[in-house]
C-alpha cells in the first residue's frame, strides 16, 4: 500500500493558494504568472499540472496548474487512482510515462503527454503531468530536465522545503534546481530577473538596475550577436528558442549558460515580452571537448568571410565530429532556399527531390516545397528525428538513421537552415544537442554577415565587369587575351583596366592602366579614363597625343587620384610598334627564340599630375612569333615581393610558357590564385604577322561636276590591276554612292581609299564632317535620290562609319574571288602610301596624278 501521509500536510495549503485562488477567482500572487510562463518556456509545454493523492489514496487531486489559458478548462479536479487514465496508470506503476499523443481526461492532447511520478518507490507523493506544445515529442534534454524538475517537486512535497507559508511547488522547485528565470519587456528593455539568475551571472542585487545592458556586459563579445537576437527579436520570431552563450563573471571565471525562452505577443500579434530560463553548464553536462569544439568554431567563423567559407566551417564542425553522413546548408532568400553547400556533393548522396526538382548545381526551391523546413524556419526551433520517425519523403533519405534540422538564427531573423543526416540509427545525447544548438547560433550570425559581404562583392564585381571590355576584337596577324583578378582583401573593385582598340584593318592599339586606390571612386575614374583613351585613339590621334589628351582630361576632373598608363600602337602589317608610358611598368617581350626582355620605353609622369606633361614615343620592331605582355603592379609587387624580383619572375614565366595558346600562357603568368593584396590586370598579344599582305590605292576626289565619274575610272583601273572581274560592277556601284554622299552632304576634302586583302575589298571614303550618315526613314518612290545607303547596305558584306580627327570615314567591305597568282605574279603593287603620308603627290600617288591629268583633259573636252 503506497504511503500518502507525507503529502497530506501540504495538500490543504497548496489547494488554498493554488486551486482556491483559481476556482474562487481571487487575485494570484504577483510572481505566479511569471513563474508559470518561465516554466512553460523552458519545458516547451502547453500545460503543467501537479496531482497529489487525496481521500485516502483513492483519488489524485489537482493542486496546481500552469498553461496557456488562465483557467483550468478541461482539467479534471480529481482522477480515480484505479481508473484507466494515463496519469493514474503512471502513478500506480511508479514509472515515467512518455506518450506521443493521448487524451487527457476531457482535454484532448494535441501534443505529447508526459506523466512523472513524484516521490520514491513505496511512497509516491503525486504526479507531474506535462502536455507538450509540439508534435515532435519531448527531446532528450527536455526529458532530462523534467525528471530533475519532478525530483525537485518531490522534495517540496516531502516537506524538505520550508512550507510554513504554503506555496505551489513549481516556483520553489525551480529555485532549488538553480534555474534562473527572467522576463524581458521589449518596449522598455527592462529585465525582471530572479536571484538565481543574478547568482548565475555573478551580479549582486545592488549592481543590477533592471536594464538589459547590465547583463549583456558580462557576455563574451563573440557570443553577443546570438544573444542580441533574443533581446531584440524580429516580428517573425515565435515559438521556443534555445541558445548557448558564455559569460565572464566579475571574478574572471568563464562560464557556459544555456538559455531557453519564448517570445510572447500582444493583442496586435507583435512581440511583447521574452520569458525564459537560464541554467548553468552542470545541468547540460557539457564536456570539455564540447567547449573546445565551440571555441574552435567561433575562431573559424571569425576568419570566414563568404557564404562558401561559412558553409565549409559548418561542415567541418558537424560532419566528422558527429559521424554524420550528410550535411546541407541553405540560405533563406526571400521565400526560397538557396543551397550553398551539399556535402558530400555527389547526386547519389541526396534524395530524388533534390536532384530532379532542384535542378541547378546549387539548388534553390520555395520554402513551401518542404513543409518541415517551413515549420522550422517559422518557429525557429531545432528539430530532431530518430531512426524510423515519420518524416516527409523529401527528407527521409537524408537521415534514415537520424536527422537534425537546425534553424540558423541571426539578429534580424532566420538566416537559413542546416540539415545533418545519419544513415545508421543515431541517438541524440544532451552533449550533442548542446553542440548542435551552439553551432546553429554561431553560424546563423556568421551567415548573415557573410551574405552581406557576398552581396557587396557581387556588386563590386558587377561594377568592375561593366567597366572592362566584355571581349577583345579579332585582328589579322595576331591574337590578344586579357585577364583581370580583383584583390582578395577589402572591396574587390579597383582601378586596373585594359583595352584593345581596332584603329583600322591593319592597326591596333593596346592599353593597360591603373588608377590609384581600391574604391568605387577609383573604379569610376578608371571607367572614364578607358572611355577617353578609346575615344581619342579612334579619332586617329598618334599615341603621344592620345595619352596627352587623357592626361589633360584627368587633371581637369579635379580629383585627388592619379593614374598610370602604357599605350601601344601596332601596325599589324609591318610589325612596327609605338610605345608611350605614363608612370607605368615597362612592357615585356618574348621573342620567337624564347628569350625575354623588358622593353626600354622612355617614360613620362603619371596621368593627372601636370596638365602640360610630355609623353615621348619609343619605336620597336616586332618579329612574327613575338609575344607582348603588359601588366599592372598587382602581379609583380606585394608586401612580400620586391618589384624587381616580381618582374624577373614574370619574365621567367613568360619564357617558359607555351605561346601557341595565349590563354594558357596568361594563366601561367598569373600563377596560383592566392591571397592578393592588389588587383591584377594582364594583357598579352601574340604577333604572328599578316600572311596575306593587303594592297592599297588612294584617290583625292576633286569637287568637279564629273568627280564621281573620275572616282569610278580610278576604281575600275585599280580593280583591273588587282584582277577583280565579276564583282567590279558591285564595287563601282558602292564607290559611286559613297562618293556622291560625301560630295553632296559635306564640305571640304573628300578622299577615296581601296584596300584588297584575300577575298575582301574595302572601300573607304573620308570626309571632313563629323556627322555619321543616316538612312532616310521614308523614301518616296518618285524621288531620284535617298536610296544610296540602302544600296550600300544591300551590296556589302558589312559597312559602317568611324569618327576621325576633323571628320569621319564611311567604309564598306565586299566579298570578291581571290586572284589566281601567275608564274611571275607577286601580286599587285602598292599604289598609295596612305592618306596624309609624306612624299605623296596631289592625289597621293603617281597613278592618281595621271588620272588627274586625264580628268583635266576630259573637262576641257566638255
Amino acid at each position: 500500500m503506497p504511503h500518502y501521509g507525507g503529502a497530506r500536510a501540504a495538500v490543504s495549503g497548496l489547494r488554498a493558494v493554488g486551486a482556491g485562488a483559481q476556482d474562487a477567482g481571487l487575485p494570484r500572487p504577483a510572481s505566479e504568472p511569471t513563474v508559470r510562463e518561465r516554466v512553460l518556456a523552458f519545458t516547451g509545454a502547453a500545460l503543467l499540472a501537479v496531482y497529489v493523492p487525496n481521500d485516502g489514496g483513492r483519488h489524485l487531486q489537482l493542486v496546481e496548474s500552469a498553461g496557456t489559458s488562465t483557467g483550468r478548462d478541461g482539467l479534471p479536479e480529481r482522477i480515480p487512482v484505479s481508473g484507466d487514465s494515463p496519469v493514474a496508470a503512471a502513478f500506480r506503476v511508479g514509472r515515467p510515462l512518455w506518450l506521443s499523443s493521448a487524451a487527457f481526461a476531457s482535454r484532448p492532447a494535441d501534443g505529447p503527454l508526459a506523466v512523472l511520478p513524484l516521490g520514491v518507490a513505496g511512497g509516491w507523493l503525486g504526479c507531474l503531468v506535462v502536455v507538450g506544445d509540439s508534435v515532435d515529442g519531448f527531446g532528450a534534454e527536455q526529458r532530462d530536465f523534467l525528471e530533475q524538475y519532478a525530483a525537485a517537486i518531490s522534495g517540496r512535497l516531502r516537506g524538505e522545503a520550508d512550507t510554513s507559508t504554503p506555496e505551489p511547488p513549481l516556483g520553489p522547485a525551480l529555485r532549488s534546481m538553480r534555474v534562473g528565470s527572467f522576463v524581458l519587456v521589449l518596449s522598455t528593455g527592462v529585465v525582471e530577473g530572479d536571484p538565481t539568475l543574478r547568482d548565475l551571472v555573478g551580479i549582486s542585487e545592488d549592481d543590477f538596475d533592471g536594464e538589459t545592458d547590465a547583463l549583456l556586459t558580462y557576455t563574451v563579445p563573440e557570443d553577443l550577436p546570438s544573444l542580441m537576437s533574443v533581446v531584440e527579436p524580429s516580428s517573425q520570431v515565435g515559438g521556443l528558442r534555445e541558445l548557448e552563450f558564455r559569460i565572464r563573471r566579475p571574478s574572471g571565471e568563464l562560464c557556459w549558460l544555456h538559455l531557453v525562452c519564448r517570445v510572447l505577443r500582444d493583442v496586435d500579434d507583435e512581440p511583447d515580452r521574452v520569458v525564459g530560463l537560464v541554467t548553468a553548464a552542470p545541468v547540460l553536462r557539457q564536456s570539455a571537448s564540447d567547449v573546445a569544439r565551440v571555441q574552435w568554431l567561433t575562431a573559424a567563423l571569425d576568419d570566414a568571410t563568404t557564404v562558401r567559407d561559412v558553409s565549409g566551417v559548418m561542415v567541418a564542425a558537424l560532419r566528422e565530429p558527429l559521424g554524420a553522413d550528410r550535411v546541407a546548408l541553405a540560405e533563406l532568400v526571400d521565400d526560397r532556399l538557396a543551397v550553398s553547400v551539399l556535402d558530400p556533393p555527389g547526386d547519389g548522396a541526396w534524395p530524388e527531390l533534390w536532384r530532379s526538382e532542384w535542378r541547378s548545381e546549387w539548388p534553390d526551391a520555395p520554402v513551401g516545397a518542404l513543409s518541415t523546413l517551413q515549420a522550422v524556419l517559422r518557429d525557429g526551433r531545432m528539430r530532431l528525428w530518430s531512426a524510423g520517425a515519420a518524416i516527409e519523403p523529401g527528407l527521409t533519405d537524408i537521415g534514415p538513421g537520424g536527422l537534425a534540422v537546425l534553424p540558423l538564427r541571426a539578429k534580424s531573423g532566420v538566416a537559413g537552415v542546416c540539415l545533418v543526416g545519419w544513415d545508421e540509427p543515431h541517438e541524440f545525447g544532451p552533449e550533442e544537442r548542446s553542440l548542435l544548438t551552439a553551432t546553429a547560433g554561431l553560424v546563423g550570425q556568421a551567415l548573415k554577415r557573410a551574405r552581406a559581404y557576398d552581396a557587396e562583392q557581387e556588386l563590386a564585381t558587377m561594377l568592375q565587369r561593366s567597366l572592362l571590355p566584355r571581349r577583345l576584337p579579332e585582328m589579322p596577324g595576331g591574337a590578344a587575351v586579357a585577364r583581370y583578378l580583383p584583390a582578395q582583401r577589402g572591396l574587390q573593385v579597383g582601378g586596373d583596366w585594359y583595352d584593345v582598340i581596332a584603329l583600322s584593318e591593319g592597326r591596333v592599339a593596346l592599353v593597360i592602366g591603373d588608377v590609384q586606390g581600391h574604391s568605387a571612386g577609383a573604379a569610376t575614374i578608371m571607367g572614364q579614363m578607358r572611355t577617353a583613351v578609346r575615344a581619342y585613339a579612334v579619332e586617329g590621334h598618334p599615341p603621344d597625343v592620345v595619352v596627352s589628351h587623357a592626361n589633360r582630361l584627368l587633371v581637369g576632373m579635379e580629383t585627388d587620384l592619379f593614374a598610370t598608363c602604357c599605350y601601344v600602337e601596332l601596325n599589324m602589317e609591318e610589325g612596327n610598334a609605338l610605345f608611350v608610358r605614363a608612370g607605368h611598368l615597362s612592357p615585356l617581350l618574348r621573342h620567337p627564340d624564347g628569350s625575354t626582355e623588358e622593353v626600354t620605353v622612355e617614360g613620362g609622369l603619371p596621368l593627372g599630375i601636370i596638365a602640360d606633361a610630355e609623353f615621348p614615343m619609343t619605336a620597336v620592331a616586332l618579329s612574327p612569333g613575338t609575344v607582348l605582355a603588359l601588366v599592372t603592379d598587382g602581379l609583380v609587387e606585394s608586401a612580400a615581393l620586391h618589384l624587381d624580383e616580381g618582374m624577373r619572375r614574370t619574365a621567367e614565366a613568360l619564357a617558359a610558357a607555351d605561346p601557341s595558346d595565349p590563354g594558357r600562357m596568361a594563366d601561367a603568368l598569373l600563377g596560383e590564385d592566392g591571397r592578393r593584396e592588389d588587383d591584377v590586370a594582364l594583357l598579352l598579344l601574340r604577333y604572328d604577322g599578316m600572311k596575306v599582305r593587303p594592297v592599297r590605292a588612294g584617290w583625292v576626289v576633286w569637287r568637279l561636276p564629273d568627280a564621281v565619274m573620275h572616282a569610278r575610272r580610278f576604281t575600275a583601273r585599280t580593280l583591273r590591276t588587282w584582277k577583280v572581274g565579276e564583282e567590279a560592277d558591285t564595287v563601282l556601284l558602292v564607290v559611286s554612292e559613297l562618293v556622291t554622299n560625301a560630295l553632296v552632304h559635306t564640305q571640304g576634302a573628300v578622299r577615296l581609299d581601296l584596300t584588297h586583302a584575300g577575298d575582301r575589298i574595302r572601300v573607304t571614303v573620308t570626309d571632313s564632317s563629323p556627322r555619321s550618315p543616316a538612312k532616310p526613314v521614308i523614301v518616296d518612290w518618285e524621288s531620284t535620290g535617298g536610296r544610296g545607303l540602302f544600296l550600300v547596305e544591300a551590296m556589302s558584306a558589312s559597312w559602317g562609319s568611324v569618327p576621325l580627327g576633323g571628320g569621319k570615314q564611311v567604309w564598306s567591305e565586299l566579298v570578291v574571288a581571290p586572284p589566281e597568282p601567275g608564274p611571275a605574279d607577286d601580286g599587285p603593287a602598292q599604289q598609295d602610301a596612305g592618306p596624309g603620308r609624306e612624299g605623296a603627290g596631289p592625289n597621293g600617288t603617281e597613278g592618281a596624278g595621271k588620272e588627274t591629268k586625264g580628268a583635266r583633259k576630259g573637262i576641257e573636252g566638255v
